[in-house]
């Protein structure tokens, strides 16, 4: 019927059809492997294809669609792929540790030097707290005394509470824990503000070279606002001492940079005082600015004073 089927051209309407192919037999057979499970009598699919410019003419039940991908193909079960990922995390754990037993003793030393680093880091912070709180206790105790009030005149002290009469007697006493808290406790914040008041105590005692010394480190405090008032004490101890063009310069770097502890009106009416005995004209044109820009302030109260012939009347 096959043969015939190439020379009667009638037998291709009998369940026959023309099937051009491209000539390369490609058979996939798969008896054999359905012999070899017990079947039989299964039947054969047979795909041929081939390469040739004429027709053939092939019955149609010979013609078998081309199977899927996922079709009649073999699978892998639950059981085969957690097989494979167990085999995978297997292989990689054993690469992890073939790469530790190859390295095992940079990673110690780089094990130790982390604990080391770690327990360093701890072991400042424990220091740095401690001492920063006897730090603050120290600075506390003497700014207890500091702001101790005065005795009035002829009032008695009471026991066992300090007092002191005179503001010397008291930077007397409070002036050597201001000094020691400076000195061992500098790199803190609570160190560069005792060592300022330290400044202000051996001002209280008259003692205008120490006081100029220690005022002049406490003005470079990182601090701004303790930088500000430690510059304007400073600038009156140069007035005391004769040092008024020293001070003029610390007046004005604080009139140009003013902060929340000494705002430039306060530096102005410092300046405007210093400028009373010297140059009363520019006196008067500070006090009419500090009246004019800060009319509800204390300042600006004190130069409309000054203004209105206060009890240091300009010419």
């Amino acid at each position: 019927m096959f043969l015939a089927a190439l020379v009667d051209p009638k037998l291709r309407f009998r369940g026959w059809r023309t099937a051009p192919f491209d000539l390369a037999l490609n058979g996939l057979i798969h008896l054999r492997g359905l012999k070899e499970k017990g079947v039989h009598n299964a039947p054969v699919s047979l795909c041929l294809s081939f390469r040739h410019n004429s027709g053939l003419l092939v019955p149609e039940s010979a013609i078998v669609p081309a199977r899927k991908a996922s079709e009649g193909l073999p699978t892998l079960d639950t059981q085969t792929r957690r097989a494979l990922k167990q085999d995978r995390f297997v292989e990689a754990t054993a690469s992890g540790l073939g790469w530790l037993q190859i390295h095992r003793t940079s990673v110690i030393r780089i094990a130790i030097a982390i604990v080391v680093l770690a327990a360093l880091i701890v072991t400042g912070i424990v220091i740095y707290n401690s001492r920063s709180a006897s730090a603050r206790n120290a600075f506390g105790q003497a700014m207890d005394i500091y702001n101790t009030p005065l005795r009035q005149p002829g009032q008695t002290a009471i026991p066992g509470e300090p007092s002191y009469a005179t503001a010397a007697e008291r930077a007397k006493a409070a002036n050597p824990l201001f000094v020691d808290v400076a000195n061992r406790y500098g790199w803190f914040e609570v160190g560069a503000h005792a060592r300022y008041f330290s400044g202000l105590t051996y001002l209280d005692m008259g003692q205008t070279s120490q006081a100029e010394a220690a005022l002049q480190k406490a003005s470079d405090s990182h601090d701004s606002g303790l930088s500000a008032l430690a510059k304007i004490s400073l600038a009156n101890v140069y007035r005391q001492t004769g040092h008024a063009g020293q001070a003029v310069d610390l007046y004005q770097q604080l009139i140009k940079n003013p902060t929340n502890t000494v705002p430039a009106s306060a530096a102005k009416l410092q300046l405007a005082q210093l400028y009373e005995a010297t140059s009363p004209a520019q006196a008067k044109k500070l006090y009419a600015e500090i009246k004019d820009q800060d009319k509800t302030t204390a300042a600006g109260q004190i130069a409309a004073q000054k203004l209105n012939g206060g009890s240091q009347p300009l010419e």
